[in-house]
């Protein structure tokens, strides 16, 4: 992001469905933002850093609610994603 100043980047950030939709949904919105200052403290313009949660709405796996998933299936929807623009 230093050598290409034009670059946006959007920070999206995901959970499991363990827990409520709006628990989750919050919790992704924190984490996103969290990376965002985490950038911003290394002098990265917050102009261009986008931040976004998606809670449990793009899981990877079939871990949904409700569902009997073991906790290696569960982490690998807790993540955070970096789309350049």
């Amino acid at each position: 992001m230093r050598e290409n100043k034009s670059s946006l980047v959007e920070i999206g950030s995901h959970t499991d469905a363990q827990g409520g939709d709006d628990f989750n949904q919050r919790l992704s919105e924190r984490r996103a933002k969290s990376v965002v200052e985490y950038l911003i403290s290394k002098e990265i313009d917050k102009t261009r850093l986008i931040a976004v949660g998606y809670g449990e709405s793009k899981l990877l796996n079939d871990s949904n609610n409700g569902s009997n998933c073991s906790n290696s299936q569960h982490a690998q929807n807790r993540r955070t994603e970096f789309k350049v623009f």
